[in-house]
């Protein structure tokens, strides 16, 4: 027998209107059920998300040699240097050096006409010979008891000062003759035969360039870590590939009442004659090393005036807190540590932002620099990528 469906009661008791609003607001009903079901679902995920460990790079805190350096800016000098000028006024006769030759001490390099001075040095050559013959012939009259002892003496007095004239004239002729005080190198000569020279004029720069003096100021406040023997490195822009190495020669007696800094000089050898005077050079000074705990400035999270880092504990999974530190220098990408983390304590390096106070950490590399970051990050990348496609 065919069955019969009979409508319920309810179905017909209401009216058509009635029942369609009640079918409405169910079926609202169950997709706000679905909908509160659904995120409820993604909070928990979300939460599950947020309760995972988040991943990190680390370091380790180290002890390690320490040597802190001072860098200044120094000059070049020649360790003698001098500008020749002639004292007396006359005629270029002669040269005797080339531009940048070396020369000798003692050399004569520029001769100034001297024909005056040797008519006169002829002159008293010739009065010093007669005051001699008077001389000897006022001797043997007083070696006969034939003369006056006045006269001897008076002749004795004339031919002293005809020699002392003489050896004026000398010395006035030897400045006609312009001559090096020591050895070294000349400048370029801007001098011909023939010029007129007057006392005073510039002729030639005289330079002994075998040692340069290098002259160069540090703050007052420094100056007891300077002290000669002291190891520094010397670059200049002329030679970027070179490093001149010297020690600390001498340091100034007195400080600059402007400035508050004092001089140094170094000596540096020049026997391949690279070095000129004037040259700017890039002064380091090496103190003695010593000992001290740092860690990579990764590690840094400046806060304000403060400067803290992310420390992890020994628990499994590591677990992160904040610590403030006191630092030092800073060299080559690490940072010392003078109060704050003793040695061994880890240190979050990369990461840093995504982390907060009491969050897990996963460390995905340790102690990793340079390339070997770059190559950590690409691996996660990768596995995230890969995590999202399946």
């Amino acid at each position: 027998m065919p069955t019969t469906i009979r409508p319920s009661p309810l179905a017909v008791a209401l009216p058509e209107g009635v029942q369609t609003t009640l079918t409405i607001r169910l079926t609202l009903l169950i997709a706000a059920v679905c909908v509160i079901a659904v995120l409820c679902l993604g909070l928990t995920g979300v939460a599950d998300a947020q309760q995972a460990p988040t991943p990190v790079m680390t370091a380790t805190a180290t002890t390690q040699s320490w040597q802190d350096s001072l860098e200044a800016l120094g000059t070049l000098r020649a360790d003698e240097s001098v500008t020749l000028s002639a004292t007396v006024t006359g005629r270029v006769t002669s040269l005797n050096f080339d531009d940048g030759g070396r020369v000798d001490g003692g050399q004569w390099l520029v001769q100034l006409d001297d024909v005056g001075p040797q008519a006169r040095l002829r002159a008293a050559e010739a009065l010093l010979q007669q005051r001699r013959n008077a001389l000897a012939r006022a001797q043997q009259l007083q070696d006969r008891n034939l003369g006056v002892r006045a006269t001897f003496e008076d002749s004795a007095a004339l031919v002293a000062q005809s020699q002392a004239e003489i050896d004026e004239i000398r010395a006035r002729i030897d400045d006609h003759r312009i001559r090096t005080p020591f050895s070294g190198t000349v400048g370029l000569r801007n001098l011909s035969e023939g010029a007129l020279i007057t006392p005073g004029t510039e002729l030639v720069t005289l330079d002994k360039l075998d040692v340069m003096k290098l002259d160069f100021t540090v703050p007052a406040t420094l100056i007891s870590a300077v002290h000669p023997g002291l190891a520094l490195s010397a670059t200049t822009p002329s030679y970027p590939e070179r490093t001149f190495e010297a020690d600390v020669a001498t340091l100034g007696t007195r400080i600059d009442s402007v400035t508050r800094s004092a001089t140094v000089r170094a000596l540096l050898d020049n026997t391949e004659s690279l070095l000129r005077p004037g040259m700017l050079m890039v002064v380091i000074l090496s103190q003695p090393p010593r000992q001290a705990l740092s860690v990579p400035e990764g590690a840094l999270i400046p806060d304000g005036e403060r400067q803290t880092v992310w420390r992890l504990d020994d628990a499994t999974p590591a677990r992160v807190s904040r610590r403030e530190v006191t630092i030092g220098e800073r060299r080559d990408g690490k940072v010392e540590i003078v109060a704050g983390l003793t040695e061994g304590d880890r240190v979050v390096t990369h990461g840093t932002l995504k982390v907060h106070a009491g969050d897990e950490v996963e460390v995905m590399a340790e102690n990793v620099t340079g390339d070997e970051i770059r190559g950590v990050l690409e691996r996660q990348r990768q596995s995230s990528a890969s995590e999202l496609a399946d």
